[in-house]
């Protein structure tokens, strides 16, 4: 796969500092298995965690935010490159469009918002690239719960469960990228249930 990935993380610094931690070494991770990382641009948080990690790793790091954000002083300066993109609509499709896979770490509703939408262009076929969410503390497995009863419900096919991958630590975000199913726009054949 392209070496280029999407993180989505959260800017909280009030959450458990086990989920910084979790970003660092992420960013570090990457960075060491020689991934570009592109991702929202902040400083605080599981953010400026993924960022230091990666940099400390020597790691690339695109910074892609908001105006408003910028104007709001919640850019990290330090990254490899920071873009400034004029609303968040641009810069999610920006931080998608230029990656070839997904990591999502534990977040609040801007970084759920952001991997919903990652799923359902999947769903359709629009965004062919592995999904893996980083679960830790279990952070995700109510959220896989109630995709797998969407699936029970009939809301979405079985096929569907096969759009994201699951692991526990930073340290198999890699190998859970290379190992992802295969996915094609002919995703579209079965995106409605019928």
């Amino acid at each position: 796969m392209d070496k280029t990935v999407c993180v989505y993380c959260a800017s909280s610094q009030r959450c458990d500092a086990v989920y910084h931690d979790a970003a660092r070494r992420l960013g570090g991770v990457l960075a060491e298995q020689g991934f570009t990382i592109v991702y929202g641009g902040g400083g605080l948080g599981s953010m400026g965690a993924l960022a230091e990690g990666a940099l400390a790793a020597r790691g690339k790091i695109i910074g892609i935010i908001p105006r408003f954000m910028m104007e709001l002083e919640w850019g990290d300066r330090g990254l490899t490159e920071l873009r400034v993109v004029e609303d968040m609509r641009i810069r999610k499709h920006a931080m998608l469009t230029e990656s070839h896979g997904v990591v999502a770490l534990p977040g609040g509703s801007g970084t759920l918002e952001e991997l919903f939408e990652a799923i359902t262009l999947k769903r359709l076929g629009l965004y062919v690239h592995p999904i893996v969410l980083v679960n830790t503390r279990d952070f995700f497995t109510p959220l896989i719960h109630l995709l797998q009863h969407a699936v029970a419900e009939r809301f979405m096919n079985e096929q569907h469960l096969n759009m994201w991958q699951v692991v526990a630590t930073p340290d198999e975000v890699p190998a859970a990228l290379d190992a992802a199913p295969s996915w094609s726009e002919t995703a579209r054949d079965f995106a409605a249930v019928r």
